[in-house]
């Protein structure tokens, strides 16, 4: 059974290619590898995206896409949703599934906030293995605030990730593929905390609201989350980092009028004062594209 990151022997074989082409495929920047260890790791889910996006002859690609807005989720951006009359439908289950459901045609866009480890940036098309997707954009949603959620008045008096492997504390944490699952891995790799140090709470949290709950519901006393998501449940928030929330889509869907009532909406006064009333965001560049292939 393979992990979620392969060696170059590991990937060359899940591909069924010879070691020395993957070697290839790394020096011309064409396959997302990391080298934050020192050597060179392949996350499996962007292995997995990086063929699909190479799909050549699927019929689906050339229809529609449902007007689905998958990837993670963004308190914002899904009040935006409904307010926006879109008729968009949400399915947010972590930037890596939006990302998956976008090249599988089973979203029109996806929400991500994905850093890449190697790079310092974030939702780089190249490092998700979307570089060859011909008709990609990817539009500024917010800058976020990411950082610690703990219970109200900081009972435990953690300040900071080398505090939360202290004995006894239990961290709440998003499934595999979440954009703060990969955050939360770099940010300990910096700190020199390795995943075994840490008690982990018994199951995933699926959202940044079902993280938040667990720790106000006691069942974990600490998490990394939005700050939105703090104030939500009224939690104690530690700011870490800030983070790029982006949207992705092919560029025929901009054009979708569920795509356009969203980004309409997210230019009234009623929408940016909506951002200022919940923290933690900075909505000055929205609708900026980052990127146009």
């Amino acid at each position: 059974m393979y992990h979620s990151y392969l060696t170059t022997a590991e990937v060359a074989d899940y591909l069924r290619l010879k070691e020395r082409k993957v070697y290839d495929l790394v020096r011309q920047g064409h396959i997302p590898c990391s080298r934050a260890t020192g050597k060179l790791l392949f996350p499996r889910q962007h292995i997995d995206i990086w063929v699909l996006s190479h799909l050549e002859g699927d019929q689906a690609q050339r229809q529609s896409p449902p007007a689905v807005l998958a990837g993670s989720q963004d308190p914002l951006l899904e009040w935006a949703v409904r307010e926006s009359g879109s008729d968009l439908a949400l399915l947010c289950h972590g930037s890596g599934d939006g990302v998956r459901r976008l090249l599988e045609g089973k979203a029109m866009l996806a929400g991500i906030h994905l850093l890449d480890a190697s790079s310092g940036r974030y939702n780089e098309p190249a490092a998700l293995g979307l570089n060859g997707v011909r008709d990609l954009i990817v539009l500024h949603w917010a800058k976020r605030r990411q950082g610690l959620l703990l219970a109200p008045g900081n009972p435990l008096n953690l300040w900071s990730l080398g505090d939360i492997a202290k004995q006894g504390v239990v961290l709440a944490h998003r499934q595999p593929g979440a954009g703060a699952a990969q955050l939360l891995s770099c940010l300990l790799q910096e700190a020199g905390i390795v995943p075994e140090a840490l008690r982990w709470a018994a199951h995933s949290s699926l959202s940044e609201d079902d993280l938040a709950l667990v720790i106000a519901q006691g069942d974990a006393d600490v998490g990394l989350g939005m700050e939105a998501a703090a104030q939500r449940q009224q939690l104690d928030f530690i700011p870490l980092v800030e983070e790029s929330f982006d949207v992705v889509m092919h560029r025929r869907s901009y054009f979708e009028p569920a795509v356009q009532a969203l980004f309409a909406f997210a230019r009234t006064p009623r929408f940016a004062q909506r951002a200022n009333t919940l923290n933690g965001y900075d909505v000055s560049q929205l609708g900026r594209v980052l990127y146009n292939a």
